[in-house]
């Protein structure tokens, strides 16, 4: 066998690369848990300096530092010696309600580790797992890794592209977020539309119970929630049903639709916020299909096996979910509303 030099120490360069990526996964949980980022916000510091601003030991907070400047994740000024954030490195690290609050999606990567077990088992057997069997960080780093492209795009550009929405909202509707999790996309669409009334419904009971705590902490009067199935909630008259981030996930996607069908208003609309992905799989060999598929290989598909459903995946592609809306669920139309780079909107129209 003759290799190519230049190509085999290309991959070995490639995968230093992503080794240490995956170790910076654990760099950023510390930075982000220990205050390390929000500190550093506050102005240019030595590792001395920082350690004693965050009451932390300077050993280890010297090492952390050199491991985020040589990751550019922090800025080292030698003449000074002192580390920084650039205001870019800033809006992506030391503010949580960024609409790219970067370190929560690390909380993702934290629970990949904790099911390692258990996936062994599911790829040998084609078991499942069900979503409130994965460790409670994967539920908090969903949280925050979806709430920031909420927050960015939901109120601007979402709701607007949808046919009708927005005014039906702003003049007092009613909506639905099933799937709902933790209630962030729930919560941002009750403040700004506090005429109309939202409910949440979500499977998962001690996510209902942290959403419930959470519209209660942000004083939201118009938005409730409810643990029920995406099949089964009593909901009816909606003018808006949205699945944020999760129609993919479900045993019974078609019966959802059908669900989501009956539920809502003769000219309501169901909104449908999926991953972008392409309809073939050499349209999503690129770093966010990456992402998508090693996520769904852990999360998405076995979560959807664990009630023997059709797993989907997280790179279902809009073609795949036009057949769920509209063949399987009863709408008679379905567009694409809106993109991001990380996202395809999509409307269902009964």
């Amino acid at each position: 066998m003759a290799l190519d030099m230049d190509k085999l120490n290309g991959f070995v360069g490639q995968f230093v690369g992503d080794l240490g990526a995956a170790v910076h996964a654990g760099m950023v949980v510390i930075g982000e848990k220990l205050g390390l980022y929000k500190a550093l916000a506050k102005g240019p510091q030595s590792s001395s300096e920082l350690a004693r601003y965050t009451n932390t030991n300077e050993r280890y907070i010297r090492e952390w530092l050199n491991s985020q400047a040589a990751g550019g994740y922090v800025t080292f000024d030698e003449t000074t010696a002192k580390y920084s954030l650039s205001e870019e490195q800033e809006f992506c690290l030391a503010n949580p309600q960024s609409p790219v609050d970067l370190p929560g999606a690390t909380l993702l990567v934290q629970d990949m580790f904790h099911v390692r077990e258990r996936a062994l088992e599911n790829f040998r057997t084609g078991k499942g797992m069900e979503w409130g069997e994965h460790h409670p960080c994967l539920f908090c780093g969903t949280e925050r890794f979806f709430r920031a492209g909420y927050n960015a795009h939901l109120l601007s550009s979402w709701i607007p592209a949808l046919d009708g929405v927005e005014a039906k909202l702003r003049s007092g509707g009613k909506g639905a977020d099933v799937g709902c999790g933790h209630g962030a996309s729930t919560i941002l669409l009750a403040k700004a539309f506090p005429k109309s009334e939202f409910v949440g419904y979500d499977y998962h009971r001690p996510s209902i119970e942290t959403a419930t705590q959470r519209a209660k902490d942000a004083g939201i009067v118009n938005a409730s929630f409810q643990v029920a199935d995406a099949s089964g909630y009593r909901g009816k008259d909606f003018d808006l049903i949205a699945f944020f981030d999760c129609l993919h996930d479900m045993a019974d996607p078609g019966g959802a639709a059908r669900h989501a069908r009956s539920a809502l208003k003769s000219d309501g609309s169901c909104m449908l916020v999926e991953p972008f992905a392409a309809d073939n799989v050499a349209g999503n060999l690129n770093p966010l299909g990456r992402l998508s598929y090693g996520v769904s290989s852990l999360v998405c598909v076995p979560v959807s096996l664990a009630r023997n459903g059709p797993a989907l995946g997280a790179q279902a592609g809009e073609r795949r979910l036009r057949e769920i809306m509209v063949d399987q669920g009863g709408f008679s139309s379905m567009r694409r509303a809106a993109e991001t780079p990380f996202n395809i909107v999509l409307e269902a129209r009964p």
